[in-house]
């Protein structure tokens, strides 16, 4: 509250308004204790000093995240500061540690997917913006660290959105504490799936809300001692039972019956309809939700049951039971025979009765009886009472009712026992989601015990909230005395309190049956008509009115004493007991009460509900308690629709303001020492400029203003309720008197301007008359001289003239005569002229057409000639061709018959000698057939030299002919030329020209023509070439692939077909000595016939022996030189010539070993073994730079000098592409030249002719696990990295507080501003220098430059991420002043990247495009005069709507003041976010990491440059071994 003597004109104030709660307004002048107010509405009002209160001008437009921040604790700046949040979509706010929830009524998925969740993971609290995962993440940390239980209170009014903060509480606690399995289900994943089965049951549409619970319930979930999820326990508070038999409009029954009507496979097996023909549905008119599909929901909730461990029989069982319940609804009563009887109405009745008997199995009859009748017990016996039909109804309700009460008791155990209790679990996170306060026009029993357990609830929040006052208290290290605040025991009291509670006097009348609810309120107002929370209302006598905490509620008596009554009628006890189902017979187990007299059991519902309530608090006070207040902002669940009396109503029902009434209680407004001497400095500027201490200047400053009551703690300052008020009308008196002296001074400014302008303006107008008088003055004089001289001119040109005339008349006449006489001699010479020139035309043109005639049917005769010869010499050639595919054929199949013959050579020596005369024989016949296939290849050159000399004499012939006939032709023209008249060529050669014109115009066209296309076929030619070089390469590639593929699924090559021989021989020597090379080399063109076998038969005995020891040895030696290789290896030998010479070492030696043609060996496995055990023994980032600089070269050589086996061995030539058609044919016939096996040095790579090894499958492996081994050391290196960088980008992301006295301007030396500097970029430097000994490592180690930018460009891909997402979470860092920082920080970041060079550094600054945008939107001073498209085309391109609304709601400039964004820029973005909803990946605004692998195989290979082995140093530990003196050879 304000008083008079903080209240000042000119301040802004809060005034209270009927339509918007309260209004905003400014003081226009003070006096008799009322101040006179002008609203924001435009009405002047005369308000009471105790009724105002002071409004902070300094807010941020956005509000503040957490309201203990509010220069004003008060009611509306608490109602204006959600409101402000809520229209930026912060639906979440904190006060202190209690959070607040503002339903949004929209979808906003980006806000709770596992990206959000893994920012909120282990975040201290209040570090990021208010979010749900924050209270679930502070409770999962608080109870991990201190071992104690934790629970969360969610609360709030019907629509507020308590059920879904509650699923998504326990959507991050699984996701925090999952994997405890149990039944192959985990347990987090039950208790997430028991929320659709319990919403099914116990949801129902209201008023408010279309899902409301219409129970309590408290979810115990049980930690293990590591902190994952062990069990888990559901209890329930008050199922509203009565809703199952009547429903007011437009509410609906609980959704389970729903479901099962629009379910089209259980309908017909139900004998189920249209909800619109059940009693129980059809009271109102509401069937379907908004949004919703039954059938949908419906396939959920069974699957939902699945998951919770509801078998399919007891599944069918639980919605055979419901359709039974709507059946029995629809069974009607009509009097009977007898005086208060009834029976069935109608068959329909009978329909339906029949059908619930049949789903509950038992006896219609029965069932019958049950509802129609009583039997009431005596000594003398049984005594059966029939009912009228509206007991009988009634009965009916109430069998209904405990029917379903059971079935849901049942499910909740259900679920309980599915899940399963950890009983060794000693911390458990309980869930409280329970209705909030009601209060309607009519209010009942079901609101009388909602209120309850909203009052018990409100003491225990009330003393949490007193407690974290005196713990913020002892924190500071203050001295406080105990704060009284308002206590609601009363109000319990009156309610539970025993004997004289209300809930003991509705016991007490529901014990006697002829009680009334008239007895029952004359009873009340008689035990508490001198209460002070109990009234009664003047104008009802049954309405009795309690005081709660939240205000005044109205109880109506009337069904007070029939809900409370919860009877337990023995006839439907025995009926359903008896059922022939096990389901629903376990429902009813039979009870010791059964020998009552009574068939009706009294038990009191608020008895069992005020001890269901007594045993949660208890729970909740072995517990540390979080609070989330659910907040419904508008009546009509409409989003964006903020409805300030609801809220307000809402806060005083959740008890958020009764919280703001207990911080005001004490000390209400408290601020950190910068931030206050940052608002209230300027009292006393040169003291507190001049002081180092911010904790004395504070003191001394609160001492010149004469404050008293404050206290200082160890980091704040609190101030007492309206002293915040009284110290902001001092700052604004101070402001007003500067802005005063500032007025005069400028005023006094602008009259001297305006002065000194006049006196400019005066001067410059005398100027600029006396030049105009002079220059009048000169123009009279100057025209009176042109005068002059322009009569002198014209006279001269009238007698010029004249004289002109004259002389063009006498030239003309001449001219006339003279042309006359020339054009007649023209003419003559003329027609002389051109009938030569026609003569001679007309001769050239006959002898031109003999000629073209004559050369064209020579040309025809040749070509006619040639096609003839042409196909002789084709048809000849296909002959040939079919002859040398047949001798090809046999060649390829003796070729074969020699590679399978090949392996016995190697294995049996001694049969050499036998086999040497098969050998020439087979030798001999070749050469036989070799010198046949020469004879005939002489005689077709015979033949072709004896054609192409014939064709010379038929050419010879062919000229003299020619000349001849052309003879003939010359002289028979000129005869026919002289008989030619003049006349006729005359007119021939007017058309001749034309003709030769239109020629010589077409001969042009089409001469251009030909040029195009001979253009265009070049260009084609040359794509041709190019694509086929490309095909070949991609040919090339693809047998490759299918190769290792093929290699890869039957793990071995072909099967010998000689297998028998092979089975007692000794392993393949993987180390191939001289000799064998020797008899390799020697039979790779043996042939052998069926003979041979027998032979080897016979002597395979005697060399068995030998081939055993040599084996051994070989086997020995090779172990040897493997070890000496690995001891090699596993030391750091360095590099050679730049290159790594562990990986070179590696290739020589298997290639030298021919390893990669072996189908079994272990070197492959001890070399990765070796490499393995380096890596896990050494993870620095040198021992991993060096052997991802090894594994890189490695690969290289692997991938260029290897191929599968099965790929043919014609060596990789690239043909050039050739520039005819008929070129690249000729190229493609060629035939690839022969194979041969690659040698040890030399160069290795992409050369011509460089001969690929054909490798085996165990070669194909081991290029595949040194791939995998190259990706997890560039991984490692990589996390290595990010590790590092990570807890700097923390400290980035804000820039650092520095003291008040530290940055005023009396202490601003430069040694201060170098000191203040430096502190502020050492962080960036850490990072810089982290890169710097990163690429230092690299580049010693030879890693390849791809490898390398590949690195770093995923390294400022995570820096951009990082503070990106940082930025966008934490409003403090969306500040002018840490956009600055931010931005001098990629500007350290961009240097590094030009001094790295483009070859290591690559796009990294590209990838800090994100960051680098949002920066530069936030040190815009000009955003409100910015457009959307401006923004979203000019400034930030790549952020998308979402990220720039995020960017633009969290902006606040703390340096210059500057604005956000336009209302018209934030409208356009919501609009477009709105287009964009339904997209789930558009709706969210954070970044995603890259951890892939950002290289491939054949990308590496490409990226390297050659590898030159010839000139690697052999390793001193290998020089003095002689088995590897071959490394030796070619350096």
């Amino acid at each position: 509250m304000a008083t008079e003597r903080n209240i000042i004109a000119g301040m802004k104030v809060w005034v209270e308004d009927s339509e918007l709660a309260w209004v905003d307004g400014e003081v226009i002048n003070v006096g008799n204790g009322h101040a006179a107010i002008l609203t924001s509405k435009g009405s002047k009002l005369s308000i009471p000093f105790s009724k105002i209160h002071p409004r902070d001008v300094d807010t941020q437009p956005g509000g503040v995240d957490d309201m203990t921040k509010l220069s004003y604790l008060n009611e509306p700046s608490v109602l204006y500061n959600l409101a402000s949040r809520y229209e930026l979509n912060d639906i979440y706010t904190y006060t202190g540690n209690i959070l607040i929830a503002v339903n949004p009524f929209t979808k906003l998925p980006h806000l709770y997917d596992v990206h959000m969740m893994e920012q909120y993971r282990e975040a201290p609290f209040g570090q990021l913006n208010p979010h749900v995962f924050a209270v679930a993440d502070a409770s999962y940390r608080a109870m991990i660290n201190e071992q104690l239980s934790q629970s969360i209170l969610v609360s709030g009014e019907s629509g507020a959105g308590k059920t879904e903060t509650t699923k998504l509480i326990m959507q991050y606690l699984a996701y925090m504490g999952g994997r405890s399995v149990t039944d192959n289900r985990s347990v987090e994943q039950q208790v997430l799936e028991s929320n659709p089965v319990l919403e099914a049951f116990g949801n129902a549409k209201t008023v408010r809300n279309d899902n409301s619970s219409r129970f309590g319930k408290f979810v115990e979930i049980q930690f293990d001692k590591n902190g994952k999820i062990s069990g888990a326990a559901i209890r329930t508070y008050l199922l509203e039972r009565s809703r199952v038999v009547q429903i007011s409009d437009p509410e609906r029954n609980y959704h389970c019956f729903y479901q099962l009507c629009a379910s089209p496979e259980d309908v017909d097996i139900y004998k189920l309809g249209d909800p619109r023909v059940f009693h129980y549905l059809n009271q109102s008119n509401t069937y379907e939700l908004d949004g919703v599909s039954n059938a949908e929901e419906y396939s959920k909730t069974r699957r939902a049951m699945d998951v919770v461990g509801i078998n399919l029989e007891e599944q069918e069982a639980i919605f055979r039971i419901l359709a039974a319940i709507l059946h029995l609804g629809n069974i009607e009563f009509s009097p009977g025979r007898e005086h208060d009887s009834s029976t069935l109405k109608d068959q329909t009745s009978a329909f339906h009765l029949q059908n619930a008997a049949e789903l509950f199995m038992c006896d219609a009859k029965q069932l019958q009886d049950t509802l129609c009748t009583r039997i009431i017990m005596t000594r003398e016996g049984n005594i059966t009472k029939s009912l009228d039909p509206s007991s009988a109804t009634i009965n009916r309700d109430a069998l209904a009712k405990t029917v379903y009460s059971r079935l849901f008791d049942w499910l909740v155990d259900k679920i309980n026992k599915s899940v399963g209790q950890d009983s060794d679990s000693r911390t458990l996170i309980g869930v409280l989601d329970i209705y909030g306060f009601e209060s309607f026009k009519n209010n009942s029993f079901e609101q009388f015990c909602i209120n309850l357990a909203n009052e018990k609830l409100q003491q225990h929040f009330n003393q949490h909230v007193f407690k974290m006052e005196q713990e913020e208290y002892s924190k500071e290290e203050i001295n406080w005395s105990y704060i009284e605040f308002i206590d609601n025991q009363d109000v319990l009291d009156l309610i539970e309190r025993k004997p004289v509670g209300i809930i003991s006097l509705l016991d007490e009348a529901c014990m006697f049956p002829r009680s009334t609810h008239e007895t029952f309120a004359t009873k009340l107002f008689q035990s508490f008509k001198n209460h002070s929370r109990f009234k009664k209302p003047k104008l009802s006598l049954t309405d009795f009115t309690i005081s709660h905490y939240a205000g005044e509620v109205t109880y109506q008596a009337n069904l007070f004493l029939e809900k409370n009554r919860d009877y337990s009628i023995v006839e439907h006890h025995s009926l359903l007991s008896s059922s022939k189902c096990p389901f629903v017979a376990g429902l009813f187990p039979p009870s010791l009460e059964d020998t009552s007299k009574s068939s009706y059991k009294f038990s009191s519902v608020a008895t069992r509900f005020k001890q269901q309530l007594q045993a949660l608090m208890e729970t909740l006070s072995l517990t540390e308690p979080h609070y989330i207040r659910c907040v419904k902002p508008n009546s009509g669940n409409r989003p964006g629709n903020f409805e300030n009396l609801s809220v307000l109503h809402q806060l005083r029902c959740g008890g958020v303001l009764e919280a703001v009434r207990i911080s005001c209680a004490g000390y209400p407004t408290r601020r950190t020492y910068d931030e206050f001497l940052d608002r209230f400095g300027l009292l006393a500027p040169k003291f507190v400029g001049t002081q180092n201490n911010e904790k004395a200047a504070t003191e001394e400053l609160l001492q010149r203003l004469n404050l008293s009551n404050y206290q200082l703690g160890k980091t704040k300052v609190f101030l007492r309720a309206g002293q915040m008020a009284e110290m902001d009308a001092r700052r604004a008196e101070a402001l007003n008197n500067a802005a005063k002296v500032i007025q005069r001074q400028f005023r006094t400014f602008i009259a001297r301007k305006e002065f000194n302008r006049k006196r400019r303006a005066a001067l410059k107008i005398q100027c600029y008359w006396r030049g105009w008088l002079a220059r009048k003055l000169y123009k009279v004089m100057r025209r009176e001289a042109a005068s002059v001289i322009i009569q002198k001119y014209i006279r001269r040109w009238l007698s010029q003239k004249v004289y002109i005339h004259l002389r063009f008349a006498v030239n003309t006449i001449q001219a006339g005569i003279r042309a006359y006489f020339v054009r007649r001699e023209y003419q003559l010479k003329r027609q002389t002229l051109a009938a030569l020139k026609i003569q001679k035309n007309w001769r050239m043109w006959k002898a031109r057409s003999y000629f073209l005639h004559l050369r064209v049917a020579t040309i025809s005769f040749q070509c006619a000639w040639r096609c003839r010869l042409a196909r002789k010499e084709l048809h000849r050639l296909k002959l040939a061709e079919r002859e040398t595919g047949a001798l090809r054929e046999a060649k390829n199949k003796l070729e074969k018959r020699c590679e399978e013959l090949t392996w016995r050579l190697q294995l049996e020596k001694r049969l050499r000698a036998d086999a040497e005369e098969s050998k020439s024989l087979e030798i001999r016949k070749l050469q036989n057939a070799l010198e046949e296939m020469q004879l005939e290849s002489d005689a077709a050159k015979a033949l072709a030299l004896k054609e192409k000399e014939a064709n010379l004499v038929l050419r010879n012939k062919l000229e003299v002919a020619t000349n001849q006939s052309s003879a003939l032709e010359e002289s028979y023209v000129k005869i026919q030329d002289l008989t030619r008249e003049n006349q006729s060529l005359k007119i021939s050669v007017e058309s001749l020209e034309k003709k030769v014109a239109d020629t010589h115009r077409e001969l042009v066209i089409s001469q251009n023509e030909t040029d195009e296309r001979l253009r265009k076929v070049k260009e084609v030619e040359s794509n041709i070439a190019q694509l086929q070089e490309t095909v070949h390469r991609l040919e090339e590639k693809l047998s490759n692939l299918e190769s290792e593929n093929q290699v890869l699924r039957q793990q071995a090559l072909v099967v010998s077909p000689t297998n028998g021989l092979t089975n007692h021989a000794t392993p393949m020597i993987l180390q191939k000595t001289p000799e064998a090379q020797q008899v390799s080399q020697g039979s790779q063109h043996s042939m052998f016939d069926s003979s041979i076998d027998s032979q080897i038969i016979k002597v395979r005995s005697n060399s068995l022996s030998d081939t055993k020891l040599q084996s051994r040895f070989s086997i020995e030696r090779q172990q040897e030189n493997q070890r000496a290789l690995v001891k090699c290896v596993i030391q750091d030998v360095g590099f050679s010539n730049d290159k790594p010479v562990a990986a070179c070492i590696i290739y020589k030696c298997l290639l030298q070993w021919h390893a990669f043609e072996a189908e079994i060996t272990p070197v492959f496995d001890h070399i990765i073994q070796t490499i393995g055990l380096i890596i896990e023994e050494k993870d620095d980032n040198d021992a991993l730079s060096y052997w991802l600089s090894n594994t890189s070269t490695l690969i290289f050589l692997l991938q260029r000098n290897l191929k599968p086996s099965g790929v043919s061995t014609t060596p990789q030539r690239r043909y050039p592409g050739s520039v005819t058609l008929i070129g690249r044919m000729t190229q493609g016939f060629k035939s690839p030249s022969n194979h041969g096996s690659s040698g040890t040095g030399g160069t290795f790579g992409a050369h011509e002719g460089i001969q690929q090894v054909e490798a085996k499958y165990p070669a194909i492996l081991f290029k595949q696990q040194v791939t995998t081994y190259l990706e997890k050391i560039y991984g490692i290196l990589r996390e290595n990295v990010k590790k590092d960088i990570g807890p700097l980008l923390s400290l980035c992301i804000q820039a650092p507080r520095m003291s008040r006295a530290s940055m005023s301007k009396g202490s601003r030396s430069p040694n201060m501003i170098g000191a203040t500097q430096q502190v502020l970029s050492s962080h960036w430097h850490s990072i810089i220098k982290i890169l710097n000994s990163l690429l230092s490592k690299l580049r010693a180690n030879h890693v390849p430059p791809l490898l390398v930018c590949k690195l770093f460009t995923q390294v400022f891909s995570f820096i951009n991420v990082q503070l990106f997402n940082s930025l966008l979470l934490r409003r403090e860092c969306c500040s002018f002043s840490n956009g600055e920082y931010i931005k001098s920080g990629l500007a350290e970041l961009e240097q590094w990247i030009c001094e790295a060079s483009e070859q290591y550094a690559g796009t990294s600054w590209d990838e800090l495009r994100y960051i680098r945008q949002a920066v530069g939107f936030l040190v815009i001073h000009q955003k409100a005069k910015k457009t959307l498209d401006e923004i979203m085309q000019d400034i930030c391109p790549v952020l998308t709507v979402q990220q720039l609304y995020r960017i633009s709601t969290m902006y606040w400039d703390d340096k210059y003041g500057t604005q956000s964004v336009s209302r018209e820029v934030f409208a356009s973005m919501k609009m477009m976010m709105t287009r964009s909803s339904q997209n789930a990946s558009a709706n969210t605004f954070l970044l995603d990491d890259d951890t892939s692998i950002p290289f491939s195989v054949d990308e590496l290979t490409k990226g390297m440059s050659d590898v030159d082995l010839s000139d690697v140093e052999t390793p001193p530990l290998l020089r003095d071994i002689s088995a590897f003196h071959f490394l030796q050879e070619n350096t």
